[in-house]
């Protein structure tokens, strides 16, 4: 083991799996980002394994099991005593974060926050209730706080930037984007796509414990596919995503040629049989793992303005974007019959992922603003005096309320 390397804690919220969400994907990319560099990286969760948490042990990754509101964190940050904490998502850093403040006060502090909780729960109340978007809520509270205690938070979606900056007042210096990192599509890969005469059928993916996922599928259920398979008799809408619960598997119905699939082995492999990716998504934050694990095997989706959100950039979709259901269910049909349409949907994809997504365009400038941050630490938080005030007061209440659940537990 290098002992001159860097050592960088990540305190998972759960055990990324990459199988199952984008989430999962993000995680490991981050992790391979960080170990490409040189650091030395021990991956830390309360949660539970599950048979498809990622397996570190091909990697030089070391993994601890640690507990929830237990003085036993502590003692082992001390041991550890990282240059730095990344935690996943603010729940993390609202449990761990004032432990980490104690013991390691000079560790770097960065969330990532994979998507903006508080704009996702916004956008799911106003669809429920019909009623205008109110992104100030306890929510948005707790997420700001956590954003505004740490050094630095990384974004998914440059919309999700806007937001920070403009509505909620956040330093830019205390946010950077940083999106998915992917590789680079070349001529050899596209060639190798499954052509057009040889898929069929449409798909939908999405790990059902997402909530955003679950209401697309039943919109799909009750507002596209009936009219869709009326116009297309012989297509079939496969539905595959991990952790789908009974609700879900009950929607199966074989003569409507509606079929649950459940968990996909291989998400990328899966998509690619099909022709067309539906995802008619009413509400949601972040960036939608979906979208790129489709463009990249060359299959074009139809989705609305927030399933595509933060995505294209100004380039053109690779398919269609269209939230009146009904002009929807015209593109999907459109997309899946018109083979010229289908094919420049594909090359939209590709140029998507190589102008926007390819990892070289965001690795080392990421790398250098985290080091420089760490050269510099004493003045970027004085310049953050906010979030000196929120790590003085809230953190005091955070870390009462966990020593006394922790006394709780001893009893």
């Amino acid at each position: 083991m290098n002992t001159s390397a860097k050592k960088l804690l990540i305190i998972g919220f759960v055990w990324p799996e990459p199988t199952s969400s984008a989430a999962g994907t993000r995680m490991i990319q981050l992790v391979d980002l960080f170990l490409s560099k040189g650091y030395q990286i021990t991956f830390a969760s309360a949660a539970s394994k599950s048979d498809f948490s990622y397996d570190f042990s091909e990697t030089s990754v070391v993994d601890e099991q640690i507990k929830l509101n237990d003085e036993s964190f502590n003692l082992f940050l001390k041991e550890l005593n990282p240059e730095m904490v990344l935690f996943d998502r603010f729940m993390v850093e609202e449990q761990y974060g004032w432990r980490v403040q104690q013991e390691c006060p000079n560790a770097v502090r960065i969330l990532d926050t994979e998507d903006l909780h508080c704009l996702r729960s916004a956008r799911q109340q106003s669809d429920k209730k019909k009623q205008v978007l109110d992104l100030f809520s306890d929510t948005a509270k707790r997420e700001i706080a956590s954003i505004l205690r740490c050094d630095l938070s990384i974004m998914i979606s440059e919309v999700e930037m806007d937001i920070l900056k403009n509505q909620f007042k956040i330093d830019p210096s205390l946010i950077y984007y940083l999106p998915f990192l992917e590789e680079e599509m070349d001529q050899q890969t596209i060639e190798n796509w499954i052509s057009f005469e040889e898929r069929a059928d449409f798909v939908f993916i999405g790990n059902f414990l997402h909530e955003p996922n679950w209401n697309t599928v039943q919109v799909l259920k009750t507002k596209i596919w009936p009219e869709l398979r009326k116009r297309l008799p012989n297509a079939n809408l496969n539905i595959f995503g991990s952790y789908a619960s009974q609700k879900v598997l009950q929607l199966d119905n074989k003569g409507e040629k509606f079929l649950i699939k459940g968990r996909a082995l291989d998400a990328k492999e899966t998509i690619a049989k099909h022709r067309i990716l539906l995802a008619p998504i009413q509400f949601g934050a972040g960036v939608k793992g979906k979208f790129i694990n489709a463009m990249q095997v060359g299959t074009p989706s139809v989705t609305t303005s927030v399933g595509a959100e933060a995505m294209k950039g100004n380039l053109d979709w690779n398919g269609s974007i269209e939230d009146n259901l009904s002009l929807f269910i015209d593109e999907a049909l459109k997309l899946y019959q018109d083979k010229n349409a289908w094919q420049v949907a594909q090359q939209n994809g590709v140029q998507i992922i190589n102008q926007r997504y390819a990892a070289k365009y965001f690795t080392d400038q990421f790398i250098k603003e985290v080091e420089r941050l760490a050269s510099d630490l004493t003045a970027h938080r004085q310049n953050n005096f906010f979030g000196q005030i929120l790590n003085h007061h809230t953190t005091q209440s955070t870390k009462y309320m966990s020593l006394w659940i922790e006394e709780k537990n001893k009893r």
